[in-house]
C-alpha cells in the first residue's frame, strides 16, 4: 500500500485552471456561494445556505477554529531596502499562547523575503500607539536552516504583547495566487466567523462560507457542532514539485483537540462531517495517535506527532472508537484537558478514512496535496467533479465556491 501511494504521479492530478476562474474577492454574502453536492458520485448544485437541509440530521459537524494572524512584517533598512519577515510558528517560547503573551521579546521561525539585502545586524520598524507614541520593533536573525530563519523580535514598550505588535504592524497574508495586495476588507473576510485561536498564516477556507444564520440553522435540524484547532502553515500553498509524491515532504502543523471533543467524536462515530481539509487531517491523525497509544500508553506529546507516511505503514484492526478511547484514557491519566501535538499526515489515494465520513471543502489548486486528499475520499472521481465545476461557472480556491462530499 505504501509503495502504491508513494509512486502516484502528481501530473495525474493536474487540470487547466485559468486565472479568471480564481475568485480574487469573496461574495458580499458568504453563504450565497455555490455548493456542489457530490453524493456517491451524483452531482447536483445548491447554495451554501442550503447546507442544513443537505446534511443527515444526526451529523456531527467539526470546525477548525484557528484564527489567521497578521504574520507578514515589513522592515526598511537604512539603505531603503525592504525586508519582509513572514512569521511561521513560535520558536521560543515554542507555544502560540505564551509567545503571543510576551511583552519584551520572542523568537519565531520565519521566512524572509529579500534576505540577500539583510547580511547581518538588526532591522527595524516603528508602530504608533493611540497616544501618539512611537514604539520601535527590532528583528535579528539568529540562525538559518534552508529557507527558514529563527528571528528574534524585541520591542521597547512592555505594555505591548507580541499579539499587539502583530495586530498593529503586521499584514494579513492572503494567498499568493490572488495576485493582489491585502486590503482592509480581507481582515474580516479572510477569517471564519467562528475563528478563535490565533496561530494560522492561512485561513481554513471551507469555513469562510459559514454565516451566523447557517450556524444557527444547523442545531435546529438536529446537527451537532464541535471544534478543534489546526494552525495552518505556509506549506499549505506549497505545490508538489516532484514527479512522484514520495519525494514531497509534507509540512508539519500544530493540532489541539479538547477532551470533550474526543468524547463527542466517540458518541458520533460514523456520522462525522469535517469542515475543510485541515479538519480532515486533524481528525484522521487522531486515529493514528490512538493507535500509537495502544502500544505506548505512556508516550509524551512529542512522540504522538503523526508522521507523513504512518497511515500507509500500518495494518491495524483497531476500531475508531478504540483509538479515540485510547486518547481519552491518556488525557485522563495525565490530567490533561486537551491533546496537543503535531501532524505531518499526507492523505492521498490508497488512504482508508478512519474518522471522517463526509467533507465540506473548496476547489483546490492543480497538483496540490489538497487535491490528493479529495481524490482519496472520492476514489478517483475528482476529475469528473472538477470538470463539472469548471463547466458550470464555479469559483475556485480560497475565496471561491465549495463542495459537499458524501459517500
Amino acid at each position: 500500500m505504501l509503495q502504491d501511494t508513494q509512486h502516484i504521479k502528481i501530473e495525474d492530478y493536474n487540470y487547466p485552471l485559468q486565472d479568471e476562474r480564481i475568485a480574487k474577492f469573496p461574495l458580499e454574502k458568504r453563504d450565497a456561494s455555490k455548493l456542489l453536492l457530490n453524493k456517491n458520485g451524483e452531482l447536483s448544485e445548491y447554495h451554501f445556505y442550503d447546507l442544513p437541509e443537505l446534511l443527515p440530521a444526526d451529523s456531527l459537524l467539526v470546525f477548525n477554529n484557528t484564527k489567521v494572524i497578521q504574520a507578514r512584517l515589513i522592515f526598511t533598512k537604512e539603505t531603503g531596502a525592504q525586508i519582509e519577515v513572514f512569521c511561521l510558528e513560535p520558536y521560543s517560547p515554542n507555544d502560540y499562547v505564551l509567545s503571543f503573551q510576551q511583552t519584551r521579546a520572542c523568537e519565531w521561525k520565519c521566512m524572509v523575503g529579500n534576505s540577500k539585502k539583510w547580511k547581518a545586524g538588526k532591522i527595524q520598524t516603528s508602530l504608533q500607539l493611540n497616544n501618539g507614541k512611537d514604539v520601535l520593533l527590532e528583528a535579528e536573525r539568529i540562525s538559518t536552516d534552508n529557507n527558514t530563519h529563527i528571528i528574534r523580535f524585541t520591542w521597547e514598550d512592555p505594555s505591548l504583547t507580541f499579539a499587539d505588535i502583530l495586530d498593529k504592524v503586521g499584514e494579513l497574508p492572503i494567498p499568493p495566487y490572488l495576485h493582489r495586495h491585502t486590503c482592509e476588507r480581507d481582515k474580516e473576510t479572510y477569517q471564519t466567523v467562528y475563528s478563535k485561536i490565533k496561530g494560522s498564516v492561512a485561513a481554513p477556507t471551507a469555513g469562510l462560507h459559514f454565516t451566523p444564520e447557517v450556524l444557527a440553522a444547523l442545531p435546529a435540524k438536529g446537527i451537532e457542532l464541535e471544534e478543534l484547532t489546526l494552525h495552518v502553515g505556509a506549506g499549505t500553498f506549497q505545490p508538489v514539485k516532484s514527479e512522484e509524491i514520495k519525494e514531497h515532504t509534507m509540512h508539519s502543523e500544530v493540532i489541539s483537540v479538547k477532551q470533550e471533543t474526543i468524547e463527542h467524536l466517540i458518541r458520533k462515530t460514523g456520522r462525522v462531517v469535517a469542515v475543510g481539509t485541515t479538519s480532515v487531517r486533524t481528525l484522521e491523525s487522531l486515529y493514528y495517535i490512538g493507535l500509537y497509544l495502544q502500544a505506548h500508553p505512556d508516550a509524551d506529546a512529542h512522540e504522538l506527532s503523526v508522521q507523513q507516511w504512518t497511515p500507509y505503514q500500518t495494518n491495524s484492526e483497531l476500531t475508531t472508537e478504540q483509538a479515540l478511547s485510547n486518547i481519552l484514557s491518556y488525557l485522563k491519566k495525565n490530567n490533561k484537558d486537551k491533546l496537543q501535538t503535531a501532524t505531518q499526515i499526507i492523505i492521498a489515494p490508497g488512504y482508508k478514512f478512519k474518522v471522517v465520513n463526509a467533507i465540506i471543502t473548496n476547489f483546490h489548486q492543480p497538483k496540490s496535496t489538497l487535491l490528493l486528499l479529495i481524490s482519496a475520499y472520492l476514489k478517483s472521481n475528482w476529475r469528473e467533479m472538477y470538470d463539472y465545476a469548471l463547466a458550470h461557472d464555479f469559483r475556485f480556491l480560497s475565496y471561491g465556491d465549495s463542495s459537499l462530499l458524501m459517500m
